[in-house]
């Protein structure tokens, strides 16, 4: 049985690698000496995967020694592909995995991606990188193969095996065991898609559907805003057809939603078509920390709250809600602007780590919550830790609550989104 190496433990390289090293030799690789240190300790700290399921991967190894990746005969690469400030794709950390796994490539061994990319990008880009460095071709030397991840972070009922996973590989045989490979921890069944691009395609469209139907409500709202109507009453009213799609307004952040888009329109793009409807939604929906935050600040001067100096509560800070995930958490477009008037801000979130919130977006998170104290409060996370706050204690006499999600009792809330 062939032994496997998984680069990058994230949110999608753990949990890939603990359900494989429950059955075979895994080596789990990740460049951050600190997150190794933990899981070494039974500690995941995105909570993905917990102390029985780490103790259950017994044959599962964490490192940061690229030479013990010496053994492996499959790498699977599952680190992050972001984007940068113009909103371009950032492939360093993929080609810094495939200048990594070209190192110790061997002939016979399978390269697999499961990082989320535009169709094209693990032939056009990382196969170069991974032929350079080993020396070695593809389809003659070695294999690749291409899965796209489908973790959904927080999610105790759609888990890895319980989730139907794409597979796919660069030649028909080696699609075959690809697909073979995934069968044997996914409890749900895999598809084997027609080539290494469609699964690309596949993945990054996933993403792009959910983030226009999105894009559709949050214009909903603004729409309905200036018709002085509640968005989620239109909602609740039109859910009663059996056919409508259930799609609620809000902030698009994360990983994910927010980010894989601009990975297909970049693509789009370099071939000479130019997206409009995909750009169109992430407008929309890069826009909406902006326009929440004026709601806010409309509600309080309509209180008579003087904004300069005013005390502002935001409950959350992650990009959904039960789980410490910050990535491109959009609540930080509601916190600036909301700065920028000259409120003072406070972040309340129990499951976010403050050192990493620091780092990511200088925000200092506070430890514990003042006692009517705050001019306004945003619920801006549906943490079920929030449920039990008591939110009139918190405030002043005069406050504005408002909610983005929908979430706490309406008789409480000036305004929802």
């Amino acid at each position: 049985m062939k032994s496997i190496a998984v680069i990058g433990l994230g949110y999608v390289g753990l949990p890939l690698a603990v359900e494989f090293g429950k059955k075979r030799l895994v080596i789990g690789f990740d460049i951050n000496q600190n997150r190794i240190n933990e899981l070494n300790e039974g500690i995941d700290k995105t909570l993905e995967v917990d102390d029985a399921e780490l103790k259950e991967a017994s044959h599962l190894k964490f490192t940061t020694n690229q030479n013990d990746l010496q053994d492996a005969s499959i790498f699977i690469v599952t680190v992050p592909t972001p984007i940068n400030q113009y909103k371009q794709p950032d492939l360093t950390p993929l080609l810094s995995a495939s200048k990594l796994v070209g190192k110790v490539l061997k002939k016979g061994d399978i390269v697999i991606y499961e990082s989320t990319v535009y169709p094209g990008c693990t032939e056009e880009d990382c196969v170069p990188v991974l032929e350079q460095e080993s020396g070695l071709k593809l389809n003659a030397d070695f294999h690749c193969g291409y899965s796209p991840e489908r973790i959904n972070p927080g999610d105790k009922v759609h888990r890895l095996t319980s989730i139907k996973k794409v597979t796919s590989g660069s030649t028909e045989e080696i699609a075959e065991e690809i697909d073979e490979l995934y069968r044997s921890i996914i409890d749900a069944g895999t598809f084997k898609a027609a080539s290494i691009k469609a699964a690309e395609a596949a993945k990054v469209i996933e993403n792009s559907q959910r983030d226009l139907n999105i894009a559709f409500v949050n214009e909903l709202a603004l729409i309905f805003d200036k018709l002085g109507i509640q968005t989620s009453d239109v909602l609740e009213a039109a859910a009663t057809k059996w056919n409508f799609l259930p799609f609620k307004p809000g902030l698009v952040g994360g990983h994910c939603i927010g980010v894989d888009p601009y990975y297909l329109t970049h693509k789009a793009e370099s071939v000479g078509y130019h997206p409009e409807v995909i750009l169109s939604g992430r407008r929309i929906n890069d826009n909406m920390g902006v326009f929440i935050s004026n709601q806010i600040i409309k509600l309080m001067v309509q209180k008579g709250i003087t904004i300069k100096g005013a005390k502002t509560l935001v409950l959350g800070m992650t990009f959904k809600e039960n789980c410490p995930d910050i990535r491109n958490s959009k609540v930080v477009d509601v916190i600036q602007e909301l700065n920028s008037f000259g409120s003072n801000v406070d972040v309340y979130d129990p499951h976010a780590v403050r050192e990493e919130v620091v780092t990511e977006y200088g925000v200092e998170l506070i430890a514990e919550l003042g006692q009517n104290v705050y001019d306004a409060v945003v619920l801006a996370v549906s943490h079920e830790d929030f449920k039990a706050l008591n939110i009139d204690s918190l405030t002043k006499d005069t406050a504005v609550i408002y909610d983005i999600k929908g979430f706490l009792d309406p008789n409480l809330v000036d305004k929802s989104l």
